[in-house]
């Protein structure tokens, strides 16, 4: 910036609120201010700037994956807000990894973020790291796969009336034998869904067998496998409620290896946002979450209490609702 000052023959204040678009400076000195910089290569460093103003104007948002289609819309929605709040938006990945979400949280200490918005890994059972972020008054917003040991604000969407609205919807269809794929016992999001899905069955009075739970993980050889032999068993499945995105596709997969028809052998429903749901073969019926939505709202949240700079976030759940798409996945 001296450099700036001294070639344009300005103080460093002019050139400093120029590059900020003060309203203080005309509109032909910031314009010469800019065309100056640019010709030279200057870039503002925003962690000098937070230095001095305790402001990153940056957020994260910290993601399990990127390829489910929900995270992706989630973090559409989370960007607009933050645009529009002059923010930009950090993403990171965990991978499913507890380890990788330790290290990615202690590193946004650093003063890097004002704020973070997540989605917790399926394998987190420890949330000291979480606590100490906030402690550091760093605020987590938390959204889908929240935690309910830290009070923040929490965004979700009605896990278990989905949860027994798609299990019931396979029984209205003709299914007694429906097996829940499940993701993680660690996710409430996971027991919530598998809590709707056993309420259904007790509505309509069919027995529990726990050997139609079936545990999956993040390795997808190793669910492709458990599938298999779910779906080969002398014991008939003939409905499959998977409780997320890349599940469902696996249950496709499997299905097409072992010749089975669906919907006309087996009925598979999804917690699913993908857009290309309509175009499978047949047409995937899906529970699809608010996704935009929910980042809109995590997003928001976050500004207001970033907006409040000092305050107590509050302890609170946000419930936004998922809708039922039927398609002919579970209807001949």
């Amino acid at each position: 910036m001296k450099k700036l000052a001294s070639e344009l023959n300005v103080s460093v204040s002019t050139v400093s609120k120029s590059l900020r678009d003060s309203h203080e400076i005309s509109a032909d000195t910031k314009k010469k201010v800019l065309e100056k910089a640019a010709e030279i290569g200057y870039k503002p460093n925003p962690y000098a700037r937070y230095m001095r103003h305790q402001k990153s104007k940056t957020i994260a948002i910290v993601i399990p994956e990127i390829k489910n289609s929900f995270f992706l819309q989630v973090i559409n929605g989370a960007e607009s807000i933050a645009s529009e709040n002059d923010y930009h938006l950090l993403v990171y990945i965990t991978h499913e990894d507890a380890k990788k979400e330790i290290s990615i949280i202690n590193h946004l200490q650093n003063g890097r973020v004002d704020g973070i918005i997540m989605s917790l890994s399926s394998t987190t059972n420890d949330y000291s790291h979480l606590a100490e972020c906030i402690n550091n008054n760093i605020p987590i917003i938390f959204f889908d796969r929240i935690c309910h040991e830290i009070e923040t604000i929490k965004i979700t969407t009605d896990d278990f009336a989905s949860g027994f609205n798609a299990t019931e919807h396979l029984i209205q269809n003709g299914c007694r034998n429906i097996a829940y794929l499940s993701i993680s016992k660690n996710l409430s999001i996971d027991n919530k869904r598998m809590q709707g899905y056993l309420e259904a069955l007790s509505k309509h009075n069919i027995k529990f067998d726990k050997t139609k739970i079936i545990k999956c993980n993040n390795d997808e050889k190793t669910n492709y496998q458990k599938i298999k032999k779910l779906l080969s068993s002398s014991n008939k499945t003939d409905g499959v409620f998977a409780s997320i995105e890349k599940l469902g596709l696996i249950t496709y997969s499997v299905c097409k290896d072992l010749h089975l028809k669906i919907p006309g052998q087996l009925k598979v429903i999804c917690f699913s946002n993908l857009g290309t749901a309509d175009f499978l073969n047949p047409p995937l019926t899906t529970i699809t979450q608010p996704a935009n939505e929910m980042g809109v709202a995590a997003a928001s949240q976050l500004f207001k209490y970033l907006d409040k700079k000092g305050n107590q976030i509050s302890n609170e759940n946000i419930i936004i609702k998922s809708m039922l798409t039927v398609r002919g996945s579970t209807v001949n």
